[in-house]
């Protein structure tokens, strides 16, 4: 079995991995003190990771006001579900809106748009 996450999670956990990224490339840059046009080039690209988090980190922020929130049925926690098919943010527990899915094995296929 795969391991899933609620999309929500994953998106933030993204928004997260880009700061530390941004850290790590900016602190390459001390490397180059000597030369501080290549220190300045990496300055600057870890600024542009940390930006592209805010960035990130904003429409994330924007998308979960048009989820839908509900009760989890297995942790009784407020969750919010984005798309047809989605995961309890808290335990994991597999979420649907949609009747014809109810009871189905979870599959992030239901999410795709037929075509």
């Amino acid at each position: 079995m795969a391991k899933y996450s609620s999309k929500i999670n994953k998106i933030r956990t993204f928004a997260l991995s880009l700061i530390f990224v941004g850290f790590i490339v900016m602190y390459f840059g001390i490397f180059f003190r000597n030369s501080p046009i290549v220190m300045t080039i990496f300055m600057l690209l870890g600024t542009i990771f940390i930006i592209a988090s805010t960035v990130v980190y904003f429409w994330i922020g924007m998308l979960s006001t048009k989820t839908v929130q509900v009760v989890c049925p297995n942790c009784g926690k407020y969750t919010k579900i984005l798309g047809r098919v989605d995961l309890c943010m808290y335990c994991n527990e597999p979420l649907t809106l949609d009747k014809k899915l109810e009871g189905r094995e979870f599959d992030e296929k239901y999410n795709k748009k037929l075509k």
